[in-house]
């Protein structure tokens, strides 16, 4: 009997070391197509013939899905079923990339991108709520997370390698294609591997909730596209993002009459999950910043191809694999809060580092200690921050938990993009010396080091309110 119930066990500790490689391989691909197509646009415009406004919109149709319809598909997760709405995300995903892969046209293009975004919507918020309930245990959760977030962020920083690999030796068109067998080996091994899960209780989906919370979702991330591309007191940027306030606080007294609301309010208030959303929040606004800041820099100003400037990204991988190694291991030692103030005030001081590269420095003395210190701090904030912010989910809404982490992510990247390069770019333009390098460089600098207070700030935050707000039990200690 005893032999019987050990060999149970270590099947079931077998499947979901499976399921979570299978989970983790479609993260990969999901975060991989948040950045493959930017060193392929110049060859997507000459063969489709993108006009310059038009070819945005190959990226921007991408996040305005994704960001919008995050929240949507979270909760329905929960009511549905995580691994239905996993699946259906992934078969609908891994069909929009191909109709990318495809395409004739320049609408057939930003039409696939679109549904790509909407498929993404729907897996990656039920991945992550499926991985929060398959590892229950708050030391196994955060090794579990670390390995996600570890794989995530390889598909974030290899994107640009593959993406100028594939377009260099191939077509663009494979940057999309590639993604077809994942998605076929994630929907055949899955339904094996994991049971489905929902809320315990039966409930209806909150339409009206929905409505208005996906609307003000698009709206804010269309207005904060907008505004990257031309000012924050453009009327396409402002009407939007004024809209997204009003729905946003329709939304609140909507919700707080229903019966069963898309998200409860007592879900955003409980406290210990707000302060580390709030955080991921600021986070989020530095380092999708910093990343888009950083690229088009060591291009621009540091003279570095698109492939080179793609490898320059590797070291920041490793950085963040050593970090997210480690993360587990300093809230064990240390406590949450003391393990996520110490890395964010190293992810600072790296972001320090960086905004001090010259126009004529190498890439070791210059550009690589930077990067590194940058990535160890990243590393050791994302699995910490996740542990935070599912901390308290349930059965009943551990997709919904999922959802609004991610919306938080995209749309704190969002704001920082939209607000970090027009401070740089304002820096730049500001400056009346001689030589278009030294201006810019200033720029960069100049919003690096806003981007290294924002993540102080989120220090400052978690030191002051995490401690206080009290996680339920089984949370490693603040």
């Amino acid at each position: 009997m005893t032999s019987v119930a050990t060999t149970a066990g270590a099947d079931a500790v077998g499947r979901r070391g499976a399921a979570l490689v299978v989970l983790c391989f479609v993260q990969f691909m999901l975060v991989l197509d948040d950045n493959v197509v930017s060193v392929a646009l110049p060859s997507m415009r000459d063969d489709l013939g993108f006009g310059a406004a038009g070819l945005a919109w190959v990226v921007n149709a991408y996040f305005l899905a994704f960001g919008g319809l995050l929240l949507l598909f979270g909760r329905m997760a929960d009511l549905l079923g995580r691994r239905r709405v996993f699946l259906t995300g992934v078969a609908l995903f891994g069909a929009a990339s191909l109709v990318c892969g495809l395409a004739q046209e320049p609408w057939q293009l930003v039409a696939g991108r679109f549904v790509q975004g909407a498929g993404s919507a729907m897996a990656s918020p039920a991945a992550l709520a499926l991985i929060a309930l398959l590892f229950p245990g708050s030391a196994e959760r955060a090794r579990a997370f670390g390995i996600w977030g570890g794989i995530a962020a390889l598909g974030g920083t290899t994107g640009l390698v593959i993406s100028g690999a594939l377009t260099g030796l191939a077509s663009w068109r494979w940057i999309f294609l590639i993604n077809l067998p994942v998605a076929l080996a994630a929907v055949v091994l899955l339904p094996r591997l994991v049971p489905e899960s929902r809320a315990g209780r039966a409930a209806r989906l909150d339409v009206p909730g929905a409505v208005l919370g996906t609307g003000a979702l698009v709206a804010l991330v269309y207005g904060l596209l907008r505004a990257g591309e031309s000012s924050w007191g453009d009327a396409t940027a402002a009407g939007p993002l004024v809209l997204a306030v009003v729905l946003a606080v329709a939304f609140v007294a909507v919700e707080a009459r229903a019966a069963e609301p898309l998200v409860p309010l007592s879900f955003l208030s409980f406290r210990f999950r707000a302060v580390a959303n709030g955080a991921t929040l600021l986070f989020s606004a530095a380092m999708y910043a910093m990343a888009f800041l950083l690229m088009v820099h060591l291009q621009t100003v540091l003279g570095y191809r698109p492939l080179a400037a793609g490898l320059a990204y590797l070291p920041y991988g490793a950085g963040i694999l050593a970090g997210m190694w480690l993360s587990s291991r300093a809230v064990a030692r240390l406590g949450m809060r003391p393990a996520l103030v110490m890395s964010f005030l190293i992810t600072a001081a790296g972001l320090l580092l960086l905004s001090g590269v010259a126009p004529d420095d190498g890439y070791a003395s210059g550009v690589l200690p930077g990067m590194l210190v940058t990535s160890i701090g990243c590393g050791l904030s994302l699995p910490a921050l996740t542990v935070a912010a599912l901390t308290g989910t349930t059965e009943e809404n551990a997709g919904l938990g999922s959802a609004v982490l991610s919306s938080v992510q995209q749309i704190g990247g969002a704001v920082g993009v939209a607000m970090l390069v027009a401070l740089a770019t304002r820096r730049r333009d500001g400056l009346t010396v001689e030589g278009s390098q030294y201006a810019a460089t200033e720029g960069f600098s100049f919003a690096l080091v806003v981007a290294a207070v924002l993540v102080a700030l989120g220090a400052a935050v978690i030191a002051a309110l995490l401690g206080r707000a009290r996680p339920p039990e089984g949370t490693p200690d603040v």
